[in-house]
C-alpha cells in the first residue's frame, strides 16, 4: 500500500498522473493515447485501468464502471501460504504489470515497504485497482502475521468477497482459522485457492478435508489437480469437464490450453471428473432449492446434459448465501491456475449491488463512505482510503465526519495503485478511493455529505428501529460501524536521542498511531517516559524501524515487557472522607463503596449504584465519580497494570454544597485505592494459543522445551509427514522463541501464535514476578 514516507517504491518510477478535472472526453482519449508509447521503466506498469491493449474505452467505463462489474476482494491466509505471490501473478495476467515480481527478490508491487522486502512478509495491507475481462477489481493483499491482525480486520470490514489461500501441503493452519473467523464476523462470501500444489507433500484431498473439518465449511470442488507435487502440470475444470494444461516451455504461465476431456485420450481422468461433477451437482442441489428443482425436473436422468452456465449460476448463489465455498487449486509461484482463479472471482464473488448493507436505506442515495485506512505522505499529508457505499466522491467536496463531528474538504481524489496512483475527477458507489486533504479523519470513521444528511439518516434509522421494536442504540451502532481494535499484549519505553527531539517523536508516534490503531502510546505518570504498546515483538520492532527510516529519528527502546492485568479475589468495602478548604470555600465529600470480583470478563469496571444514593446527587456528580473509578482501574496496586473483571458499587455519597467535581473524583479514587489494597489480589497473564509444526525426529526436544516454558499441550495432530503440536503457553515464556525453535529443529519447524485469553498466575510464579519487579531478584 502507499508508503507513508515515500511516494515511490525502490527503483520504481511514477506513472504520469492524469489530471482529468474539467476536461472533455476527446482530450482524455488524446492524453491517454499519448501516454501509451511512454512505458515507464523499472516496475513496468502496463496500462491505466480500463485500457487493455490498444482498446481505448469511454471515460465513464475507465473511471466508474457499473456496480455490477465491480469486485472488492481481499486475499487472506496464514503466513507463507503465498498470498503476495498469488497477488503478483493476478496483477501480471491482468496486464497491470509487465514483469513477474517475486517475494524473495523483493520486487513485488504490494510489498513495497523496505521492512516488507527485507523480511519477505506482508506488514501493511495494499490496495490495487485493475481490470479483468471487463470487470473492475479492487484487490487488497492482507498480512498473514498475527501481529498485524488489525490490518486484516479493517480491510475485511470494507470488502464484498475474499480469496482464502491455503498451502496445499498444510491445509488449514493457525492463522487461517483467525482470518476465517474474521471473515465470518463480517459475513463475507469467499472462495478457496489451494496454492503450492507443486510442493513436496502437497495433497489436494487432505487440504479439502481440513477445510471441511477445521473450518466447518462445505467445500465445493470446482477443480481437480492433474498430478501433485513434482508431477503437477495443470487442473481439470469440473464444471465444464475440460483440462487446462500450462505450456512447460513458457516462463510466465500466460500460455495454457483448454481441452475437453475425451474417453479416448483421458479415460481415467474423465471418469474421475464425471464423478466429481455429479457429486458437485448433488451438493449444490442440496443447498439451493431453485437449482434442485431444475436438476430434478429436466436433468434427473442425465447430469451430463446440465449446461455449465446453470451450474455456475447456482454456485454463485450458494457462495453469496455462504452455505458453501468453491475450491480451486494451482501453484502461483509456478504460474499455474491463476487465470481460472480470476475467472472464478468475477463469476462467483458478489458485486457491491449483491451485498445487503442495511444502513444504506437510511441514506437514500446520499454519500456514505467508511474510512478504513490512513497513511501519511511527506508531500501530501494524510492519505485516507475509503470504501464508498452510496453517493459519489469528488475533489474539492466538503464532507462531514460523523465520529469526529467535523467537516473537512477533500482536495484530491486518486485511484489506489499500491504505491502509485492516478488522479480522477469522481468515483461512484461500490469503489475504493484514496483521498487527499482530510486532516482529522481516522480509521473507522463514517463520512457523509453533510451534518443534515447524517441527522436525516439517523431519524430514518430510528423510525425503522421503532417499527421493528429495536432500541435506537442498535441503529446508531450500525450507522457508525467501525473497526474493532484488539488490546496490545507487549509494551516498552521509547526515548528520543535528546529532549529536543521529543516533539518530533511525539509527531511520528501520532502519525503512526493514526495509521495503525492497534499501536497504543501512553505517558507513564511516575517516570514521565513515553510507553509504546503493541501486538507483538515484530510489531514493535517494525514501528521502531519505521520511526528511524521514515522520520529520521534514532530512538532507544527499553526492554520489552508483557502487558499483565490485575484483578481481586474477594469483596471489600471502604469509606473515605475528603475535607479541604480552598480560599473561602469548603469542599467536603464522604464516600462508601464496595469492590467485588465478577465472573464475566470485562476490561472496564462495571459501575453500580445502591438505591440509597440520591438521584439528584448522582445526576450532578456521576461523571466525576466514574472518572475517579476509571483512573484508579488503569493502574492496579500490584504491578501498576490495568484492573479487570471487577464491579464497583457506590453505597453512600454525601457532598457539601459547593464542592467541586475534581474533589469528588479525588475522594472516590482514594476510597477505591483503599478498598483494592485491602482485597486479595491476583495477577492475570496473557495466554497464547501456540501451534508448532515439526518433523517426527524433532518432536521430543520441542515438547521438552515447551514443558519448561509452562506450556499446556492440548493435542498432537498428524499433518502429512509432520506433527502439529497445539497448546497454550504464557506470553512471558515465549519471548524469543523463534530463535530457540530454529536451534532445536535445525530450522525445520514453524510456529504460529495467537492471544487466547488472560489467565490467573499460580502463587509461586506471581511471587517470583513481583520479586523481579521490586528488584529483589
Amino acid at each position: 500500500m502507499l508508503s507513508s514516507s515515500r511516494i515511490f517504491a525502490v527503483n520504481h518510477k511514477k506513472i504520469s498522473s492524469l489530471n482529468i478535472n474539467n476536461v472533455c472526453c476527446s482530450k482524455i482519449r488524446a492524453s491517454l493515447k499519448r501516454l501509451k508509447p511512454h512505458v515507464p521503466l523499472g516496475r513496468n506498469y502496463s496500462s491505466l485501468p480500463g485500457l487493455i491493449g490498444n482498446d481505448i474505452k469511454s471515460l465513464r467505463s475507465v473511471l466508474s464502471p457499473p456496480a455490477a462489474k465491480i469486485r472488492n476482494i481481499g486475499i487472506m491466509a496464514h503466513i507463507d501460504a503465498g498470498k503476495t505471490t498469488t497477488t503478483e501473478r493476478i496483477l501480471y495476467y491482468s496486464g497491470y504489470t509487465r514483469s513477474l515480481g517475486d517475494v524473495d527478490d523483493g520486487d513485488t508491487v504490494t510489498d513495497f515497504m523496505a521492512q516488507e522486502r527485507e523480511r519477505g512478509i506482508t506488514i501493511q495491507s495494499a490496495a490495487v485497482t485493475f481490470d479483468w475481462k471487463g470487470y473492475r477489481l479492487n484487490l487488497i493483499d492482507t498480512p498473514g502475521h498475527v501481529d498485524f491482525t488489525v490490518e486484516v480486520e479493517r480491510c475485511l470490514r470494507v470488502l464484498d468477497g475474499a480469496v482464502a489461500v491455503f498451502d496445499a501441503s498444510a491445509g488449514v493452519e493457525a492463522q487461517t482459522l483467525t482470518v476465517w473467523r474474521q471473515a465470518d464476523k463480517h459475513k463475507i462470501p469467499r472462495i478457496c485457492f489451494l496454492n503450492k500444489m507443486d510442493k513436496t507433500g502437497a495433497s489436494f484431498n487432505y487440504a479439502v478435508e481440513s477445510i471441511r473439518e477445521k473450518l466447518n465449511a462445505k467445500p465445493l470442488v470446482l477443480q481437480l489437480p492433474i498430478g501433485e507435487a513434482k508431477t503437477f502440470k495443470g487442473v481439470v475444470d469440473v464444471v465444464s469437464k475440460e483440462k487446462l494444461l500450462w505450456n512447460a516451455n513458457s516462463d510466465d504461465g500466460k500460455d495454457f490450453e483448454r481441452k475437453p476431456l475425451l474417453e479416448m485420450s483421458d479415460p481415467e481422468l474423465l471418469k474421475k471428473t464425471t464423478e466429481a461433477r455429479n457429486a458437485l451437482i448433488e451438493q449444490v442441489a442440496d443447498l439451493d432449492d431453485e437449482f434442485a428443482d431444475l436438476v430434478l425436473g429436466e436433468f434427473s436422468e442425465n447430469f451430463d446434459l446440465l449446461p455449465p452456465e446453470k451450474l455456475q449460476t447456482a454456485i454463485h448463489r450458494v457462495t453469496l448465501a455462504q452455505t458453501a465455498v468453491p475450491v480451486l487449486c494451482g501453484s502461483a509461484l509456478r504460474n499455474k491456475g491463476v487465470q481460472p482463479l480470476l475467472d472464478a472471482i468475477t463469476m462467483y464473488l458478489p458485486s457491491p449491488e449483491e451485498r445487503d448493507y442495511e444502513f444504506l436505506q437510511w441514506y437514500k442515495g446520499d454519500l456514505c463512505a467508511l474510512a478504513f485506512k490512513v497513511l501519511h505522505d511527506k508531500q501530501r499529508g494524510p492519505l485516507v482510503f475509503m470504501r464508498i457505499y452510496s453517493g459519489m466522491l469528488k475533489p474539492q467536496l466538503a464532507v462531514h465526519n460523523i465520529n469526529g463531528n467535523c467537516t473537512e474538504r477533500i482536495s484530491r481524489l486518486l485511484l489506489p495503485f499500491a504505491d502509485q496512483h492516478i488522479e480522477i475527477p469522481s468515483l461512484t458507489a461500490g469503489n475504493i478511493a484514496l483521498t487527499v486533504g482530510l486532516k482529522h479523519t481516522a480509521t473507522g470513521d463514517t463520512i457523509v455529505s453533510s451534518k443534515s444528511s447524517a441527522l436525516a439518516a439517523a431519524r430514518r434509522a430510528e423510525r425503522e428501529g421503532e417499527k421493528k421494536h429495536r432500541r435506537n442504540s442498535e441503529a446508531e451502532r450500525l450507522l457508525l460501524a467501525g473497526v474493532e481494535i484488539p488490546e496490545p499484549v507487549f509494551f516498552c519505553t521509547i526515548e528520543p536521542p535528546s529532549m529536543a527531539k521529543q516533539p518530533d517523536l511525539d509527531h511520528a508516534l501520532k502519525c503512526l498511531h493514526r495509521e495503525d490503531p492497534s499501536l497504543k502510546v501512553r505517558l507513564d505518570p511516575d517516570t514521565g517516559q513515553t510507553v509504546l504498546c503493541g501486538m507483538g515483538e515484530l510489531h514493535i520492532e517494525i514501528i521502531h524501524d519505521r520511526i528511524k527510516r521514515e522520520y529520521g529519528l534514532e530512538t532507544y527502546l527499553g526492554p520489552l515487557q508483557v502487558a499483565y492485568r490485575e484483578t481481586i479475589l474477594n469483596s471489600v468495602r471502604a469509606t473515605d472522607t475528603l475535607d479541604r478548604t480552598l480560599g473561602d470555600k469548603r469542599h467536603l465529600v464522604t464516600v462508601e463503596l464496595e469492590a467485588k470480583p465478577i465472573e464475566t470478563a470485562s476490561v472496564r469496571p462495571v459501575i453500580e449504584y445502591a438505591d440509597s444514593v440520591s438521584e439528584d446527587l448522582l445526576k450532578a456528580s456521576q461523571e466525576a465519580i466514574e472518572n475517579g473509578i476509571h483512573s484508579v482501574c488503569l493502574q492496579g496496586p500490584l504491578l501498576g497494570s490495568p484492573i479487570q473483571d471487577v464491579a464497583i458499587t457506590l453505597h453512600s455519597l454525601m457532598i457539601h454544597p459547593g464542592t467541586s467535581t475534581t474533589m469528588i473524583s479525588a475522594c472516590v479514587s482514594r476510597c477505591l485505592q483503599k478498598a483494592l489494597k485491602k482485597a486479595d489480589k491476583q495477577v492475570l497473564e496473557p495466554l497464547m494459543g501456540l501451534e508448532v509444526t515439526v518433523t517426527k525426529d524433532y518432536l521430543s526436544p520441542v515438547l521438552a522445551d515447551l514443558a519448561q516454558r509452562r506450556g499446556n499441550i492440548q493435542e498432537i495432530q498428524t499433518r502429512q509427514n509432520n506433527k502439529v503440536v497445539i497448546g497454550f503457553v504464557p506470553l512471558a515464556e515465549i519471548m524469543g522463541y523463534s530463535t530457540v525453535l530454529r536451534t532445536l529443529t535445525s530450522g525445520s519447524a514453524t510456529f504460529a501464535l495467537e492471544l487466547a485469553n488472560y489467565q490467573a498466575m499460580n502463587p509461586q510464579d506471581q511471587s517470583t514476578l513481583l520479586s523481579q519487579r521490586r528488584g529483589f531478584t
